[in-house]
This record gives structure tokens, C-alpha cells and sequence, in this order.
């Protein structure tokens, strides 16, 4: 079995919602991802990622970039672990209205233009092909593995703090939760 690392990105210079869509990490947020880096280099080494994964969005491809260098790899940038798409129609400054209500529903109850279920699968789909890799995600991203895997069909299933690692592991084709990462004791930044 393949063992598979969900992480969340390390925390960003600025909050979602805010007026950069695209921020990097903060010190904080870089720290971290060199704690993430130091704890993935630590597992055994049947169990060490040999491959990073990256959403495009700049707050996980800083993130992923000192497990990339330490390894010598290149990151692979995967959009479909990047964040939850948005209804193409939704103006920029209504994302973060948008997503506050997504995140107290359900998958189903979603608004938007798009099945969110079949994202869902998506996301597990591109995990389920992977051998030893860090993944570097986002809060609902990651959500979206968790809730599928365990059928839970709120949005929120649990709250990945940042750079939180939730443990996956695949034979191939399935894809089962070994163990959720460390949850914020904040709501989302």
C-alpha cells in the first residue's frame, strides 16, 4: 500500500476573502511547511513521499517546496486538488459570502454550477493513482477527500489546521483515511 500525505498549506500572508486571491505564505506559513518537511523525511522509509503534488495556487507550492528541494523532485501542479471550484457566474468580491455558506451545508446543497460530488471523486481518483506522495492542498480540498472516504456528506468534516497532514493510503484503486491531521481551533483563515 501506498501511503499518501494531505497537506494544507502553510498559513498565508493574507486571509481568504482578502484582496490577493493568490497570496504566498507568511514566516509563520514557511515555517511550518519546514516542520511538515522535517516530520515527512522522518517516516520510515517504505512509508517517505518520493513525490510532490501541488495545487497551483501559490500558498501550496510555497508550502511544498522545501519537501520538493529536500527531495531533489519537481513539484507536480494537479488543479484538481486546487481549491473548490467557484460558479463561474459568482463576482470575485462574493467567493467569500459564498463559501461561508458552503461550508455550513452539504455537498448537495452546494450552490453552484458544477457537481461538487463528482469533484469529489476527482480529487480521489487523482490520489488513488499515486504511489509515496505529498499532496499539498487546501481546507476543502482536503475536506473533500475526508467526507467522501468517510461518508460524511457535510462540507466541514473536520478543520485541517495549517499544514495539517492527513494520512491516506491506496493499493491503486482504493483510497482509505489512515488518519485525519491535527484540526484548527480557529474557523478559517
Amino acid at each position: 500500500m501506498a501511503r499518501l500525505y494531505l497537506i494544507r498549506h502553510g498559513r498565508p500572508s493574507a486571509t481568504w476573502g482578502g484582496h490577493d486571491d493568490d497570496p504566498g505564505l507568511d514566516e509563520t506559513g514557511l515555517a511550518q511547511a519546514r516542520a511538515a518537511r522535517d516530520w515527512l523525511l522522518a517516516r520510515p522509509a517504505a512509508e517517505r513521499p518520493s513525490l510532490v503534488v501541488s495545487s497551483p495556487l501559490r500558498r501550496c507550492r510555497e508550502t511544498a517546496e522545501p519537501m520538493a528541494e529536500a527531495l531533489g523532485v519537481a513539484i507536480e501542479i494537479d488543479p484538481v486538488v486546487g481549491e473548490i471550484p467557484t460558479p463561474k457566474a459568482l463576482a470575485a468580491e462574493a467567493r467569500p459570502g459564498w463559501l461561508r455558506q458552503a461550508f455550513q451545508g452539504t455537498w448537495a446543497a452546494i450552490d453552484g454550477d458544477m457537481d461538487y460530488d463528482a469533484w469529489r471523486d476527482d480529487i480521489l481518483a487523482s490520489l488513488a493513482r499515486r504511489g509515496n506522495t505529498a499532496v499539498f492542498s487546501h481546507y476543502v480540498a482536503i475536506n473533500a477527500a475526508v467526507s467522501k472516504l468517510t461518508g460524511v456528506d457535510q462540507v466541514l468534516a473536520f478543520r485541517p489546521d495549517h499544514c495539517s497532514i492527513t494520512v491516506l493510503e491506496t493499493d491503486g484503486g482504493a483510497v482509505r483515511l489512515v488518519e485525519k491531521g491535527a484540526e484548527a481551533v480557529t474557523g478559517v483563515l
